[in-house]
């Protein structure tokens, strides 16, 4: 599969994400350039799990009811727009 989305690693953040989270999870907040068809690319923001510091492309961001995991990664995508 062809790579789609090219993250600017000045533009990233990594939130803690709580339990019952594995130990080791993040979220990946960061902006980047997005391919979604053709050649033209498409400035994003994009938030993805993380998992020991390696990112899960199929899984979406999930946030534990009763935490604040929420609210921090919506801090972290404000302070990056």
């Amino acid at each position: 599969m062809a790579k789609t989305y090219f993250p600017n690693s000045e533009k990233t953040i990594r939130v803690v994400a709580s339990e019952p989270h594995p130990t080791g999870t993040k979220y990946k907040i960061s902006m980047g350039i997005e391919i979604w068809g053709g050649d033209t690319g498409h400035e994003v923001i994009k938030i993805q799990m993380e998992y020991n510091d390696v990112v899960s492309g199929r899984r979406s961001p999930s946030y534990p009811i009763g935490t604040d995991d929420y609210k921090r990664v919506m801090e972290a995508v404000n302070s990056l727009s």
